[in-house]
């Protein structure tokens, strides 16, 4: 989608009361040439959107960002029906999808949804398993028969529309060797960026992964989730005494992001407000048209 297919997005408001916000923001973003925009999935909040509900909406109110959930509650969305959901959105945007997958981390509010409690263990199994089966029931072909230890199903005609990128919030060593062996991206928890113990130590497990069923590691992107704010001066630290990134002024952004990318692999950036909510329409603004051109043409020259 962009130069060296580094994508850049925002973290939207996902609340009923933010309706008009969303979808002020989603349009300006398609406009000023974003990526990609993304929703929370939390379906045991009452004021919350849907999140898929209202990634369909959006869609189809704008023309060119795509759209996903960061990451979606998979405990609560069975995988064969995730498949039908996803690759009907791909189908009516033209392929403006990404499937964000995750095993389920807030199990209380899960089970209280009443969805079977599921052991850490059981939970990533079932979660690789259903990243296998929405790729299966994806792209054409003969009808699918799969019998895992979670999901079952029984001559399942796929979608003829190819299955959307998928990209994970995986967190734990099991779930980080599955995204290796399955996934297309990985989103690191807690807003770790390329600089962060958590990277350093978790992206050489997905690489291990990959490369053991003879995935080329490098086809799965790390996509970070990324709060800060924009500065008219330059800062005199842009990271605080725990490394974590604060902003800067746009040279500094131009500077940090390009490293990332050119340095650290880095291949995608979800912009938050730096209370890592979801930014206001000035902060989005800056990001869109003065960062991010700037990120692509430096990256682009090299």
């Amino acid at each position: 989608m962009s130069a060296h297919n580094v994508v850049f997005g925002f973290g939207a408001h996902s609340g009923v009361e933010d309706i008009p916000d969303l979808l002020r923001m989603a349009q300006q973003a398609d406009q000023d040439g974003l990526d990609i925009f993304t929703l929370s999935d939390h379906p045991y909040i009452g004021r919350g959107l849907d999140a898929y509900a209202a990634l369909g909406f959006v869609l189809g109110r704008t023309q060119h960002i795509a759209g996903f959930a960061n990451v979606t509650n998979l405990p609560t969305r069975p995988a064969p029906m995730l498949a039908r959901m996803v690759t009907s959105l791909s189908a009516l945007s033209g392929g403006r999808i990404v499937l964000g997958m995750g095993a389920g981390g807030l199990w209380d509010r899960i089970a209280d949804m009443g969805v079977p409690r599921l052991a850490p263990g059981a939970a990533v199994d079932a979660f690789e398993e259903a990243i296998v089966l929405v790729k299966l029931l994806s792209g054409g072909g003969p009808p699918v028969t799969y019998q895992g230890r979670h999901y079952q199903v029984n001559q399942i005609e796929p979608a003829p529309v190819a299955a959307p990128p998928v990209w994970t919030g995986s967190v734990g060593p099991k779930s980080l060797a599955a995204t290796g062996r399955v996934a297309d991206g990985w989103i690191p928890g807690h807003a770790a960026d390329w600089l962060s113990e958590r990277y350093r130590a978790s992206r050489p497990v997905i690489d291990e992964a990959a490369a053991a069923v003879g995935r080329d590691p490098s086809e799965i992107r790390t996509i970070f989730n990324f709060p800060g704010r924009v500065t008219d001066q330059p800062l005199a630290a842009t990271r605080d005494r725990d490394g974590r990134w604060l902003g800067g002024s746009v040279a500094q952004w131009v500077e940090e992001l390009t490293e990332a990318v050119l340095e650290h692999r880095a291949s995608g950036f979800t912009l938050f407000s730096p209370g890592h909510g979801a930014p206001d329409l000035t902060l989005l603004a800056r990001w869109a048209r003065e960062i991010v051109p700037a990120v692509r043409e430096a990256i682009a020259k090299e």
